[in-house]
């Protein structure tokens, strides 16, 4: 495997929730101490329900936020401070593709001066190389430049989702964040965009961290696999091996609910009750008042992240415990 382009070691970040103008401050562990490797040219998958943690992983993994806790590595070297001439370097390599594309672009001005931004901050090449990089993007995500001209309220979904890659790109980024990317496209198009994704990522040798909860999207572009419950990562692993295989019954039932062709819908598993309020984070494994396996230890021990062979790992004492016993 190449060497890790992002490394993720132990992050933390807290928020405080009030409930109301009189509440008492709550603290909210939106995600509590993540680890992830991603290695170049690799897609990392990180899945789970909404309020999972996804999007703040991504965050914290570009920088945009600081962790409290923990610390990101990208190229073998720390990430720079927020806002300093490091940062802002470090970001043309860096780059995040959001959820809503219409809510990422200005309306009020032509898409190809959006995709040329990118460049005048970061000052690449003459003005007229930067309208020649603009043509080459548009070309780049299927578009003409006759798109370019338009506003972001004169395209489709699918068109605006493209602008919002071929401006990632401008920079000439090694590593994307996708957040949510085709989420709020149909399915046609989710397609399309997956497919252009990925054909992409072989041209240019991209390192992609998507973040979603369709796992059907996830099985298709990821390399590896990452599940999260309430701020942490509760199994991962390859992605083939992952789906085929799950061990954690948080991904079990995930898995279960995907479809899948040639697999029956009665053997979806479906978990009782709402993910806990993250500001009441149940003790032990937050995972066990939903679990239709728990046992008395899963309500006071909060399990490790462990090795069950292969590249496989998953936080859970029963998946550990009977690869614990099996090993002696």
């Amino acid at each position: 495997m190449s060497s890790p382009l992002v490394e993720v070691s132990a992050i933390s970040r807290t928020y405080a929730m009030r409930s109301g103008m009189f509440g008492r401050a709550a603290a909210v562990h939106a995600v509590d101490g993540v680890s992830l490797t991603i290695a170049r040219g690799q897609t990392l998958g990180l899945v789970g329900e909404s309020g999972s943690g996804k999007s703040t992983t991504g965050r914290l993994v570009l920088g945009l936020e600081p962790p409290d806790r923990g610390a990101v590595r990208f190229d073998g070297k720390p990430m720079t401070a927020l806002g300093t001439t490091a940062w802002r370097a470090q970001r043309a390599r860096m780059q995040m593709i959001f959820q809503d594309p219409l809510g990422a672009l200005d309306r009020r001005l032509p898409v190809a001066t959006q995709i040329r931004e990118p460049l005048d901050i970061h000052g690449i090449g003459t003005p007229a190389m930067r309208d020649d990089r603009v043509r080459e993007l548009l070309r780049a995500v299927e578009l003409t430049p006759a798109h370019g001209a338009r506003y972001p309220g004169a395209l489709s979904g699918g068109q605006r989702q493209r602008i919002v890659l071929a401006r990632a790109l401008a920079t000439k980024p090694d590593f994307l964040v996708c957040d949510e990317p085709v989420s709020a496209l149909d399915v046609s198009i989710q397609a399309q965009v997956v497919n252009l994704l990925c054909d992409l990522q072989a041209q240019l040798s991209l390192t992609l961290l998507f973040i979603s909860h369709d796992l059907r999207v996830v099985r298709q572009i990821s390399n590896v696999v990452a599940v999260m419950y309430l701020g942490r990562i509760v199994e991962i692993g390859s992605a083939d091996d992952l789906f085929a295989r799950p061990e954690h019954p948080y991904t079990q039932a995930l898995v279960s609910a995907s479809p899948a062709p040639g697999r029956r819908s009665a053997g979806r598993i479906v978990l009782s009750g709402d993910p806990p309020n993250p500001a009441a984070r149940p003790a032990g494994c937050a995972f066990h008042p939903r679990c239709p396996r728990a046992i008395a230890r899963c309500a006071s021990e909060v399990p490790a992240l462990s090795a069950v062979g292969g590249d496989r790992q998953v936080a859970c004492h029963l998946v550990t415990g009977a690869a614990t016993r099996d090993a002696a």
